[in-house]
């Protein structure tokens, strides 16, 4: 009987510790569910999460944008792509939905930038210079109401004597430039350093020149585009998912003042920009998205 009684006893501990473990592992289950979704939300910040950056639209049709100017008609721009596409300029509307193509009777070696005067000529340069190596630096003028009559500014560096030059030098590769009061500055991506962004001007008339080195800025980064407001006083150099902004009450002033950055991190490869007004700036990336950024 003894024997029978503590048999039946083990039986029961038994399956009452059986039966608590399955009642603990769906819990634990649960919380570890809880845990990987918890973990499935890290990653770093999208543009989403950007303060005051709204992603109003997707290029399509666009193979990638590699600056963004205005056409002169409300709600449209016009983009480009750089090194490898063909010489088109797409035009745009304020989503991203391509409006018409223009063809363009030049060579594409690297266009990085489009910018506008108060003409409605528009300037595309043919500037990219990743190895630093070119001689050949080129800006398009032209209409687009004609574009089969282009003229070209061809530019040099004064300070640049090797081609390329040693890789601790190698700031004269330019993927911004902006037109202002009837000249084309330009504003170089600093390759080797990532400290400097030396400006140059150019008249936005045809002929060869030797650019005018205006001043050097402190921009701890790759500047990949510049804008500047229609009241003159806001410049923004954009660069890659990050900005540097410079204000005063002349260009000159700009030009002078401690640059104020502001992270893009999650907008991707950010490389066009434009103000719509004094207070909006549209931005593309590479990726074909464009957004706006309020400095209201």
């Amino acid at each position: 009987m003894r024997t029978l009684f503590f048999a039946a006893a083990l039986a029961g501990m038994l399956l009452s510790s059986c039966s608590e473990a399955q009642t603990q592992n769906p819990e634990g289950n649960q919380k570890q569910e809880k845990s990987g979704k918890k973990k499935g939300k890290k990653g770093g910040k999208g543009a989403a999460n950007i303060a005051n950056l709204t992603e109003v639209g997707r290029m399509s049709g666009v193979p990638e944008s590699s600056g963004l100017a205005l056409t002169g008609e409300a709600g449209s721009f016009f983009t480009h792509g750089d090194d490898g596409t063909q010489p088109i300029l797409y035009k745009i509307s304020s989503t991203g939905k391509t409006l018409a193509q223009l063809d363009i009777p030049v060579k594409s070696h690297d266009w990085e930038s489009i910018t506008r005067d108060t003409n409605g000529h528009v300037y595309i340069g043919d500037v990219g210079n990743n190895n630093n190596s070119r001689q050949d630096l080129v800006i398009y003028r032209l209409n687009p109401a004609n574009v089969q009559q282009v003229q070209e500014i061809h530019l040099k560096y004064p300070d640049q004597k090797d081609f390329p030059p040693a890789k601790e030098e190698r700031n004269f590769d330019c993927e911004a430039t902006l037109w202002h009061a009837g000249k084309v500055y330009l504003f170089t991506k600093d390759r080797a350093q990532e400290q400097t962004s030396k400006v140059y001007a150019v008249p936005d008339q045809p002929g060869n020149y030797i650019a005018q080195q205006i001043t050097r800025l402190a921009i701890p980064g790759q500047v990949t585009d510049a804008a500047l407001s229609p009241d003159g006083r806001r410049l923004v150099l954009l660069a890659r998912q990050e900005m540097f902004v410079l204000e005063g009450n002349s260009f000159e002033e700009i030009l002078k003042a401690t640059p104020r950055q502001i992270s893009l991190k999650g907008a991707g490869q950010t490389e066009g920009a434009v103000f719509t007004d004094n207070n909006t700036l549209y931005i593309s990336n590479e990726q074909g998205a464009l957004y706006t950024y309020s400095f209201q």
